[in-house]
């Protein structure tokens, strides 16, 4: 072999792993809204396999699992803040994201927490945290559930704003709002905006004025599903809490870690035979 052909082949074992290595994630779950628990977070705790709710057996016949084994991902890469210029009427709850079409539903049997005016707790479960402004919206009295969602259906006034730290040691977001006076079904609508990156994040939360404080409400997933169901979801789970860069950082599985080991020993033995031949 000539020392211009080693030297090639030591060049493309060495740079095809680098490659892959140095390639960005594709995507990085975050979170959503447990309280009041979001549509997507609330047929993940039914369970994927076997939901109980018509709506979630629907949504999983119509998209499959994988929405509900990636609840915590329904994102915009690069929102930077112009929400409403990339997402249409009727497609709010799900970002415009043919993945989570079935959340943009207009049904009246999404499970939906009873609440009441005045002050509301809210918590979003954060799988990877970020810097930036959580702001929920309401729907204005007078809307129809049989109906898809727009943005003018929104109160302008927001009934909670909060700024998110860059870490969330304990897993959660927790900020207060008030709710106002409203009968009847409504829905909740939360943008995260980072200000670290242009990512946002969004979910659609079901609420009923008209239920008693003791009525059932719907329930969040559990750790323990939460950690059952890591496997099978497509994105990564967390790390970039405290990363610099926005909060981005490359996930190397096991294998491509590895491959690139290989490819970088191989090159380095190529380099060193060839300086070696007379």
């Amino acid at each position: 072999m000539t020392a211009r052909r080693t030297t090639r082949l030591a060049a493309a074992v060495a740079t095809a792993p680098l490659l892959l290595v140095l390639t960005p994630a594709q995507a990085a779950a975050h979170g959503t809204m447990y309280g009041p628990v979001s549509r997507v977070a609330t047929c993940y705790a039914e369970g994927p396999e076997h939901p109980d709710s018509q709506v979630c057996k629907d949504l999983v016949a119509a998209s499959g699992t994988q929405p509900l084994y990636d609840w915590n991902e329904v994102n915009i890469a690069d929102a930077a803040g112009q929400h409403r210029r990339l997402i249409p009427d009727g497609k709010l709850c799900s970002a415009n994201r043919e993945k989570y079409k079935a959340l943009d539903w207009p049904r009246t049997d999404w499970a939906a927490t009873p609440v009441s005016p005045g002050p509301l707790d809210f918590k979003y479960r954060v799988t990877a945290a970020h810097p930036g402004t959580m702001t929920v919206y309401i729907t204005r009295e007078g809307y129809d559930p049989t109906k898809p969602l727009k943005w003018s259906d929104l109160d302008d006034a927001p009934v909670a704003v909060a700024d998110v730290a860059r870490t969330a040691p304990s897993g959660w977001y927790e900020f207060t709002g008030t709710l106002p006076n409203r009968t009847g079904r409504h829905l909740l609508y939360k943008i995260w905006q980072r200000n670290d990156s242009p990512e946002a994040f969004y979910s659609c939360s079901d609420v009923d004025f008209s239920r008693t404080a003791r009525a059932a409400a719907p329930q969040a997933p559990t750790e323990r599903q939460i950690e059952a169901g890591a496997a099978k979801s497509t994105v990564s789970h967390g790390g970039h809490g405290g990363d610099t860069h926005g909060g981005e950082r490359t996930v190397l599985p096991k294998t491509l870690a590895s491959v690139a080991a290989v490819g970088i020993t191989a090159a380095c033995f190529l380099t060193s035979r060839r300086r070696r031949t007379p």
